[in-house]
C-alpha cells in the first residue's frame, strides 16, 4: 500500500490504459490529478470513480500538441491536490503514417508526435522532479510501447519517438538518482484497432506465447507496481506484452 496522502498524475487518464492505472493507484491509496485532452466525459467518470474508493481527484485540461510545454500543469495539480508523488506519463499520440513502403515524410506529424510523445513527458518529468526532491522522493513512470526496439514499417515516426521515450526514462534514472526512480512499462498488445480484421487479429495472436492480448488492468498492476515498489528499482522499461518479445 502506498503510503497515505499520496497525489498520482495521470495523464490520458480518461480512458483505456490511463483510466486504469488512475484506478488502481486510487486502490493503492492515492489521490489522482487525472489529465485529459478531448475525453473530458471519461476524465470526469474516473474522477468519480476515484472518489467512490474514498480518494480525492481533480480533472485537468491540457493539449500537449499545442503546447507540449507543460510544467505549469504540474503546478496546478499541487495548488490543487498539494503535491505531487508519482507522474505516470500515460498520455501519447497513435496514427498510421502509411502502409510500406515508408510514406512520405511529414514534418508537422513528425513534430506533433515528439511533442506528445517525448517532450510533454520530459516537460512534465523535470517539473515533478523538481517538486520530488523537495520533498526527498517521488516515482516516475513512463508508458513506453512494445515497438521501441521492434519498429513497425508503417509507424516510424510513432515508433521513433517511444524509443526516445525509452532513452529520457533511462536518461532521467541515473540523473535524478537516488531520490526519485524512473521507470517504463512496454505494453505489448492490449485492445485491437476497431480497423483490424478478424482475420489479422488471429495472426497477431499467433505471435503471443500467451496465446491472447492483455487487460487493461495487467498494465495498471504493473504501474502501481513501479509506484510503490522496491527503491531499488530504477532506469527499467517492464515488457508486459505476453512474451511476444521472445519471437
Amino acid at each position: 500500500m502506498i503510503p497515505a496522502r499520496r497525489v498520482a498524475l495521470v495523464t490520458g487518464a480518461g480512458r483505456r490504459i490511463g483510466r486504469a492505472v488512475a484506478l488502481s493507484l486510487a486502490q493503492a491509496g492515492c489521490d489522482i490529478a487525472v489529465h485529459y485532452r478531448k475525453s473530458g466525459e471519461g476524465a470526469e467518470e474516473t474522477a468519480r470513480e476515484v472518489r467512490l474508493l474514498g480518494r480525492k481527484a481533480d480533472v485537468f485540461r491540457w493539449d500537449f500538441a499545442a503546447d507540449p510545454v507543460a510544467a505549469t500543469l504540474v503546478g496546478q495539480v499541487c495548488d490543487k491536490l498539494g503535491g505531487l508523488d508519482i507522474l505516470v506519463n500515460n498520455a501519447a499520440w497513435f496514427i498510421p503514417e502509411g502502409e510500406p513502403p515508408p510514406p512520405d515524410f511529414s514534418f508537422n506529424l513528425w513534430q506533433q508526435m515528439f511533442a506528445v510523445n517525448v517532450i510533454a513527458p520530459a516537460s512534465l518529468c523535470f517539473e515533478a522532479a523538481r517538486i520530488m526532491r523537495e520533498h526527498g522522493s517521488g516515482r516516475i513512470v513512463n508508458l513506453c510501447d512494445a515497438c521501441w526496439d521492434r519498429p513497425w514499417a508503417n509507424y516510424p515516426a510513432y515508433c521513433a519517438s517511444k524509443a526516445a521515450l525509452v532513452s529520457l526514462t533511462r536518461s532521467l534514472a541515473l540523473a535524478l538518482a537516488p531520490q526519485i526512480q524512473v521507470n517504463g512499462v512496454s505494453p505489448g498488445i492490449i485492445e485491437f484497432p476497431e480497423s483490424f480484421t478478424p482475420e489479422v487479429r488471429e495472426r497477431l495472436i499467433q505471435k503471443i506465447p500467451a496465446g491472447r492480448t492483455g487487460f487493461l488492468e495487467e498494465i495498471a498492476d504493473t504501474v502501481r507496481f513501479l509506484a510503490e515498489g522496491p527503491a531499488y528499482l530504477t532506469g527499467q522499461v517492464v515488457a508486459v506484452d505476453g512474451g511476444r518479445g521472445l519471437r
